[in-house]
């Protein structure tokens, strides 16, 4: 009987060490919003001390891995593919806010969502893939393959720093830092996973907007909710370089946008696809 995914919504939130763990105004409301819709789910929340307790008891050969990420957006990415691939269901970000039920999404083994085009050129010459899929949001089946794919390319990641590296490496270096996260434990990893390994993405559904190359469309779950992008991650810069770094990033993605516009709006491949429900 093939997996499916489980009814359960999963949300992490940790505060810096020295800053008391209340949830901001904010990411009470996004909670609030998933749970509303939800009545029926199991709701799982993990805080500092629960992502300590979950990997104590689940993952303990991975307490060594887990602190050797250098930056914390890194360790709460892992988090939440172990937590996923352990229990199952629905990760979201805390600036997730969804427009309607997932239970329809409850027929499939693992589901991702288009995130944007990318700028990476190692994805699109190598593996002539234009486009990523996000991770502030996506659900699986307890142990599905793919999660255990990205899982152990973040481990690879660090064991083997040349080879994290080639999804950086036309990225100037002087701008290079934001993307290092995204790249190696983010979006980029999930993407380069999917990649890497076709006979793991037939297994998995990918949420597509109508139109890819539509700028409008990115950053949404399908038709069942947005995310608004908070980033509260970054690493705060000079306005000189965040300046610089915007341009660079702008004039690339311009770039890319061109390319992928020859294409068309859609993407077909060794996956399953949803798109949009439409108008009613």
């Amino acid at each position: 009987m093939e997996a499916r995914i489980p009814a359960r919504i999963i949300h992490i939130y940790s505060a810096p060490v020295d800053q008391p763990e209340e949830l901001p105004l904010f990411n009470r409301a996004a909670l609030a919003n998933s749970r509303l819709l939800h009545p029926n789910f199991d709701h799982v929340f993990f805080g500092r001390r629960e992502m300590e307790d979950f990997l104590t008891k689940e993952f303990p050969q991975f307490r060594d891995v887990m602190a050797s990420f250098p930056q914390p957006i890194q360790r709460f990415d892992f988090f939440r593919y172990l937590a996923v691939y352990r229990l199952g269901g629905f990760y979201f970000d805390l600036d997730v806010f969804l427009a309607k039920s997932l239970k329809p999404l409850l027929n499939y083994e693992c589901i991702f969502a288009f995130e944007e085009l990318t700028i990476s050129n190692f994805l699109r010459q190598r593996f002539s893939l234009d486009w990523e899929l996000a991770n502030y949001g996506f659900g699986a089946a307890p142990g599905n393959p793919f999660l255990a794919a990205v899982i152990g390319n973040c481990i690879r990641g660090l064991h083997e720093p040349a080879w994290a590296q080639r999804m950086l490496q036309d990225i100037p270096r002087l701008f290079r830092a934001p993307f290092v996260a995204p790249f190696t434990t983010g979006p980029g990893a999930v993407s380069r996973t999917f990649a890497e390994n076709p006979e793991l993405r037939r297994n998995v559904t990918v949420l597509f907007p109508g139109n890819v190359c539509n700028q409008t469309t990115w950053h949404q779950f399908g038709d069942f909710g947005v995310h608004l992008m908070q980033s509260s991650w970054r690493k705060k810069e000079g306005l000189l370089r965040r300046r610089a770094a915007r341009w660079w990033e702008n004039f690339r993605r311009s770039r890319q946008v061109r390319l992928s516009n020859r294409l068309g709006p859609a993407r077909s491949g060794e996956w399953r696809s949803l798109f949009p429900a439409p108008p009613t």
